[in-house]
């Protein structure tokens, strides 16, 4: 299916078809070795920094291409059609671009050309094994020893654990509660950081996260991005724009599972037809078509907020937390389209249907989604 995307210029079409060749050239070929093996795509993220494609939404003057969130999340969008562990990884890295960008020093910031370019990968390491939700909460901790901090902790569910070439580290640098949070820039090399096996994942297995135990890791104080214990509102803000993130990852999934089963329903024949011609079928698939188009539009309302300089925190909110449902559901519905051929891993809609389901969690699970959604119309 070909998706008519209305953008605000000449140079967003040519960068939508730049990504659709590299998907089709780059991603195509390889998702499914990759994913068996359950291998890191390091190389690939190479060149997807080569290609522009890791620096979207920040300034050209950092190395960046200056593009609105509106196109970005529709460059993530394609990429999560062919691989999601791509897009997933394109998302976080941008993520784990954004604490030094909005909030670095003059030497942090002569970083950011290496990292938007993709030379140097990054890592955002907020989640601990008892506080995923509850960030505030957070217990790794960060003693001040002259010039330097020394970190204590541990930090789970970790993209890019181990393959990161720099870390976000929130820590507590001061009391209990969100204000009590900072936030360091460390290098993989850090004494004292050390990554731990990866995770067995259910999907998405490419993206291979894992713990990262701290143990009096050194970190220079002059790695302190932002000021002391402003870390709490660096994260939150980095989230915001994550979900949208996120939200474009499951528009791309879904997207992909819906023209894969109307492929699959016009060409499987039964009682002498395709079975797209029974409405059972027909009517799903209408169903699910209309799901991926709600979901695009919420999703580009809220970045065209983010864009104009709105607030935009509660549309990312809904646009997570609208669009990961809408790929758990569509993808399910993608597998019963195909009927048994859909519970096998010869066809992608298995595949998709396992990793539509960790898109409900990260970045916030959709619990907490509708949590923020509802105090923002309760007051309470």
């Amino acid at each position: 299916m070909t998706v008519d995307r209305l953008l605000p210029t000449s140079e967003a079409h040519d960068l939508l078809d730049l990504t659709t060749d590299l998907a089709t050239r780059e991603l195509a070929g390889k998702v499914d070795d990759f994913e068996a093996r359950g291998e890191f795509p390091r190389e690939v993220l190479r060149t997807l920094g080569r290609s522009g494609l890791l620096g979207l939404p920040y300034p050209e003057a950092v190395g960046g291409a200056a593009q609105p969130y509106e196109v970005y999340v529709q460059v993530l969008e394609i990429l999560a059609g062919t691989w999601l562990g791509i897009a997933e990884a394109v998302s976080v890295h941008t993520l784990s671009c954004f604490p030094v960008a909005e909030f670095g020093t003059g030497k942090q910031q002569a970083m950011l050309p290496e990292m938007v370019g993709g030379e140097l990968l990054g890592a955002y390491a907020l989640s601990e094994p008892q506080g995923g939700s509850d960030a505030a909460g957070l217990t790794t901790r960060a003693v001040a020893d002259g010039d330097d901090f020394l970190v204590t902790g541990t930090k789970a569910w970790i993209t890019h654990a181990g393959r990161a070439d720099f870390y976000n580290i929130f820590c507590r640098t001061g009391g209990p509660g969100p204000r009590g949070i900072s936030c360091l820039l460390a290098d993989a090399d850090t004494p004292g950081l050390m990554p731990q096996a990866t995770e067995k994942l259910m999907g998405l297995r490419s993206s291979a996260p894992a713990q990262i135990v701290l143990e009096n890791a050194r970190i220079p104080r002059e790695r302190l991005v932002g000021e002391e214990n402003q870390g709490f509102t660096i994260a939150m803000r980095a989230l915001d724009a994550g979900r949208l993130g996120i939200a474009a990852c499951a528009v791309g999934l879904a997207q992909a599972a819906v023209d894969y089963a109307t492929a699959y329903a016009k060409e499987r024949e039964q009682f002498g037809k395709p079975i797209a011609s029974f409405q059972g079928i027909g009517f799903m698939l209408a169903d699910m078509a209309t799901q991926v188009s709600a979901a695009r539009a919420l999703l580009l309302s809220a970045a065209r907020l983010k864009d104009a300089g709105r607030p935009f925190s509660i549309e990312a909110a809904k646009a997570k937390l609208f669009a990961t449902d809408m790929a758990m559901k569509v993808t399910t519905d993608a597998v019963q389209v195909l009927g048994g051929a859909g519970y096998v891993s010869d066809h992608p809609v298995e595949r998709w249907f396992r990793e539509a389901k960790v898109l409900q969690i990260v970045e916030g699970t959709n619990q907490i989604q509708r949590l923020v959604i509802a105090r923002s119309m309760t007051g309470s």
